[in-house]
Order: structure tokens, then C-alpha cells, then sequence
């Protein structure tokens, strides 16, 4: 199980709940952004599994200006240098295609370090050919719902995508998964990876509470809630994963 944080507590009850690797990020409301070094330098102080990190310069599409890309490269060498142990980003063309050309350029820079090509995948025009330019350019593992809102959505194919892939690439099932719907997916598609959250909503240790007033737009997330990876969740998720593939 890889499970996606954006702080140092998720990342230890990750970790203490038996996850195998960590996807780091910030604002996971947008999907996730490349967090800062600070954050990845601390947590690498607490957690012993791998650390991969986020590079994407904002919300939205994939389909990045010449001066987000830099900024896309600036920011591999920096977390590079800070200890990531991978990366997972990708780049789009504005026909809805993967860009070869930029993801490739990105991608010697992490190396030789493993990257995975992240749900920009489901944002494209044809994702198996998309699946095919990602295995032709050298990517350890793919993040996927299958084209889908949520990975129980696409299961039919992220299936096809798992049986293209053999042992190529590893495709990984990613987004809305959790307890009541994991064994479904795993035994739908094959999947021998999957990503999650596992998050539990944690109140503000605040006792003045400003009411009315937001930090953000008009859709931003509560003020005094917010989201942490909870151990248990995680523990529950692998338990329930080992099952199905020790019967497999």
C-alpha cells in the first residue's frame, strides 16, 4: 500500500499502520502539489519507508508553460538533493496525449531515481496508447482510476491496463478506495499495488473559533477540521489486501 500525505503525523501513521511507500503532497483537495523541502526534509526524520514526491506546480490540467516546467525541474533538484527516494509527476499535450518530449526531459532528471507517472494518465484522449508511450519512456509504476472518477469506476480497465502492462510497468489502483471496496477492485483488476488515503477528519486544537471568515475560496475545506492518515485505516487495508493476494 502506497499512502498519500501532506504531513509529518500522516506520515507516520502511515507507516505505523503498515504502509510500504509514501506519496508526498500538498493541497490534496487540487489532487496534490509539490511540497516544500521542509516538510519532506522533517518527515524523513521520522519515517524509515520510501518518500516519493509530488511535482506539479499547481491544480488544474497537465498541460504546463515553458516557466512551469522549469519550475517542474528546479524543484526535482532541490527535494533530489533534500532525499526524495522518487517522484511521480507527468506532463500532457494540449491534444490530450502524454508528452513525451517534456515527461522525458523531467524524467533524466530524477533519474536515477523511480518515478511514476501520476493520474494525468486519466486525463488523456487514448489511455492505453497513453499507458504505452509511458512504459516505452521507462516509468516503474503508473497511478490510476482507469479513466474514471474513482478507481471502483475504472476497474474494467485498469484490468486491460494491468494485462498490457505484465511486467513492464507496475499500474497501480488509486482514488476512492477504501475498506468497503478494496477487495473488489484488487480481485477486479489484478492489481498487486494500490493507493490511498486512509484519512479520518481531526478537530483544530483552537478554542477561539472566528466564525465566517475563511482562509480561502468559497468551496475552501472547514477552518477547524481537518483531514490525517489514520493508522488503523491503513492496518485494515493491508490486512485486507494480503488476504486476497495470499489466496491468489
Amino acid at each position: 500500500m502506497e499512502v498519500c500525505i501532506d504531513s509529518v503525523e500522516s506520515a507516520t501513521s502511515a507507516e505505523n499502520g503498515g504502509a510500504k511507500r509514501l506519496e508526498l503532497c500538498s493541497n490534496l483537495l487540487e489532487g496534490g502539489t509539490t511540497p516544500s523541502i521542509g516538510m519532506l526534509l522533517v518527515i524523513k526524520r521520522y519515517v524509515t519507508i520510501p518518500v516519493f514526491v509530488m511535482i506539479r506546480p499547481r491544480g488544474g490540467d497537465f498541460c504546463y508553460s515553458d516557466t512551469e516546467l522549469q519550475i517542474m525541474k528546479e524543484d526535482i533538484v532541490s527535494l533530489k538533493k533534500a532525499g526524495a527516494d522518487g517522484f511521480v509527476f507527468g506532463v500532457l499535450s494540449d491534444d490530450g496525449s502524454v508528452n513525451a518530449d517534456t515527461t522525458s526531459a523531467l524524467l533524466s532528471v530524477v533519474r536515477p531515481l523511480p518515478a511514476t507517472f501520476h493520474r494525468a494518465i486519466d486525463m488523456t484522449s487514448d489511455i492505453h496508447k497513453s499507458l504505452q508511450t509511458i512504459i516505452d519512456m521507462g516509468f516503474e509504476r503508473v497511478l490510476t482510476t482507469g479513466g474514471e472518477s474513482s478507481a471502483l469506476e475504472g476497474a474494467p480497465v485498469i484490468k486491460e491496463m494491468v494485462e498490457m502492462a505484465a511486467d513492464r510497468i507496475v499500474v497501480m489502483p488509486g482514488g476512492g478506495i477504501h475498506e468497503r471496496n478494496l477487495d473488489r477492485i484488487l480481485k477486479i483488476t489484478g492489481a498487486k499495488e494500490f493507493h490511498g488515503s486512509a484519512h479520518s477528519s481531526q478537530p483544530s486544537k483552537m478554542k477561539f473559533r472566528k466564525q465566517g471568515v475563511t482562509m480561502g475560496s468559497k468551496l475552501s475545506p472547514p477552518e477547524y477540521d481537518f483531514k490525517v492518515t489514520n493508522p488503523n485505516r491503513v492496518s485494515c487495508l493491508v490486512a485486507l489486501a494480503s488476504n486476497i493476494w495470499e489466496t491468489d
